[in-house]
């Protein structure tokens, strides 16, 4: 079964998430906002090994704690991200332009691409290419947690409420909103949807009440 630890770390409060397979122990950070000796205590406490660093996109305030927990860890955790987002994570996710120099950890190792499946222990994560936010932004979806529940780990893209900005540099509101439609909204209503910001919401709830992307009507997505 799934168990999911959230942490809301760093100057931006991203959330970050300690993920781990409870039969198996092996554990991934998904998006490992800041703070790394936090996230590695409380998957010591657990007794899960992190194997895995998985980014949903590489600005500087989701992998400001790479570093920390790579260093910590022997043999390196495996780091998986977007090709796209390659070039803005050799720069530092962005952070200086916020006047940030972050460690970004281990290079990127395994390239996301729409449609891969990825296992932890005995659960498949589903990488769904959402750009947008960033050009290389993925999300991570998992269809059955071993608990009747489906959970779709989203980073930027979309929030209760609300949705990414596209104001920074590779972002572009148009694609935006078609990843939102095409990816978000066309998962179950009852998904958990685990942003990189604020609060979690379901897929159903910003279907509904998203005032940024529209809402379904009879089934269908509006335009």
């Amino acid at each position: 079964m799934l168990e999911i630890v959230s942490f809301t770390l760093g100057p931006a409060q991203t959330n970050a998430y300690l993920v781990a397979d409870s039969e198996t122990k092996e554990a991934v950070v998904i998006d490992p906002a800041w703070d790394g000796h936090v996230i590695l205590d409380a998957a010591q406490k657990r007794g899960w090994r992190i194997g895995h660093l998985w980014y949903t996109h590489a600005h500087f305030d989701h992998i400001g704690g790479a570093g920390a927990i790579a260093d910590a860890l022997n043999p390196l955790p495996l780091v998986a991200l977007h090709p796209n987002d390659h070039v803005l994570w050799r720069a530092g996710g962005g952070g200086a332009f916020f006047g940030f120099d972050i460690d970004p950890g281990p290079e990127p190792t395994i390239d996301f691409y729409h449609g891969q499946i990825l296992r932890l222990g005995n659960v498949e994560f589903e990488i769904r290419f959402t750009p947008g936010h960033t050009p290389g932004h993925c999300i991570l979806y998992v269809a059955d947690t071993g608990a009747n529940q489906s959970v779709c780990f989203c980073g930027d893209l979309i929030f209760a409420g609300s949705v990414g900005r596209t104001d920074l540099p590779g972002g572009d509101w148009n694609t935006l909103v078609k990843s939102i439609k095409e990816q978000i909204f066309t998962l179950p209503d009852e998904t958990r949807l685990l942003s990189g910001h604020g609060p979690e919401t379901t897929v159903g709830e910003e279907k509904r009440g998203n005032p940024f992307v529209g809402a379904a009507v009879d089934g269908g997505l509006s335009e």
